[in-house]
């Protein structure tokens, strides 16, 4: 099957090119200045106090939940919607996640659904902003407030996201954002951990870096000997200089890359709203999303194929297609470990079997949109039940 028209393609110019060239002229590839000038940027960007580079968002996730000092099996309330390092950080510092289901429309965390799934051992809340729509965080944060949890944000979607005219990771939340090669902007590999708290950016800084006190750049930069010390084990979680440099320019073009990803998105949804067979999620009156991904569910009793048939016959028509995703209570770890059913999260269950993510990505031209409309408007009509 020949793709040429790819799910997505990252857009990298020369400004890329010759940040990173210089980097690699400059002798020093890892936690630098270009790190720090990658985080000032960033923080300038979503308005908070501390923005700490790191090598994934899942990186910072596992650093926020680690800093809380959890007991072994407590709880921490999540969707099942997500990519699997939400909850694999949990995991491995041996917790348990909790699964509630999410609502249709934006397939975001419920919240009207948190209460019933509260037990004496839930020590926090971690909402996911799936495809960049916000979670209703007024309502999260204050059942939050009522039963003394944490609230730590998963904003791998959420780059230009805002709750009710607030940044995502400006509201008072440890907040992880992500960097990966198809994300709204691209270190290649990276991400970002926000927080207005000075005494845990410190720890953080510490952290990502096997929890010594003094970073490389500082120790071995021009300043002279000097030690650092130990204080928690860390881990090996920095963001390099070669991934800011890609970066520092990536956030220049933050704004270009939205309004033709939002543009494109307003086309998709004109174009998918009268098919009977298709459903358009929908956006919240509290919400600008940051459009990371275009999803359609299909409405399969409309059609006389799955799901996937659907996406072989659309990449049959050289395009790309991805699915987001199948909920983590259905995968074989958590039915296993967890014992978790399809029953436990029916909404989620049910729109795993029929959700589907389209191209949308700023390099595309609208004569791809066009396209990508036109072979999934043909698969359906030709499928229709």
């Amino acid at each position: 099957m020949n793709i040429d028209l790819p799910f997505h393609r990252s857009w990298l110019g020369d400004e890329e090119i010759q940040e990173v060239v210089d980097t690699l002229k400059s002798g020093w590839l890892t936690t630098g200045k270009k790190t720090e000038r990658f985080e000032d940027a960033f923080k300038n960007y979503i308005g908070c106090r501390h923005a700490i580079g790191l090598s994934s968002c899942t990186a910072g996730l596992h650093l926020s939940i680690s800093a809380m000092g959890f007991k072994d099996g407590d709880e921490i309330i999540t969707t099942p919607m997500t990519f699997p390092a939400t909850a694999n950080v949990m995991v491995r510092e041996r917790l348990k996640p909790v699964f509630v289901d999410i609502e249709p429309g934006t397939l975001d965390l419920d919240a009207n659904r948190i209460e019933e799934k509260i037990t004496p051992k839930t020590r926090a809340i971690v909402p996911v902003h799936f495809a960049g729509h916000p979670c209703d965080m007024d309502a999260i944060e204050a059942i939050a407030k009522n039963h003394k949890l944490v609230v730590i944000e998963d904003a791998a979607h959420a780059l230009e996201t805002e709750y009710k005219g607030r940044k995502i990771g400006n509201l008072g939340n440890l907040t992880s954002f992500s960097f990966y090669a198809n994300k709204n902007i691209t270190t290649g590999e990276g991400g970002m951990l926000t927080t207005n708290d000075d005494a845990l950016a410190d720890k953080f800084r510490e952290m990502r870096l096997q929890g010594l006190s003094r970073d490389a750049w500082k120790r071995y930069g021009k300043g002279g000997v000097s030690h650092w010390e130990l204080h928690d084990p860390g881990y090996k979680y920095n963001m390099t200089d070669i991934n800011a440099a890609l970066g520092i320019h990536q956030i220049k073009k933050i704004e270009k890359f939205y309004d033709l990803r939002k543009r494109y998105a307003s086309v998709y949804d004109e174009a998918f709203k009268e098919i009977p067979q298709i459903e358009v999620l929908k956006v919240r009156e509290y919400a600008k999303p940051s459009y990371h991904l275009y999803m359609i569910a299909l409405r399969l009793d409309r059609l006389t194929l799955t799901r996937d048939q659907f996406i072989d016959a659309v990449e049959s028509g050289g395009i790309g297609v991805a699915v987001h995703y199948i909920a983590l209570h259905l995968q074989p770890y958590y039915r296993r470990v967890f014992k978790t059913r399809p029953e436990d999260c029916p909404i989620a269950s049910e729109y795993s079997e029929r959700v589907l993510s389209l191209p949308l990505f700023p390099k595309m031209a609208p004569e791809d949109v066009e396209r990508v409309i036109a072979v999934v408007k043909d698969v359906a009509e030709k499928h229709k039940r």
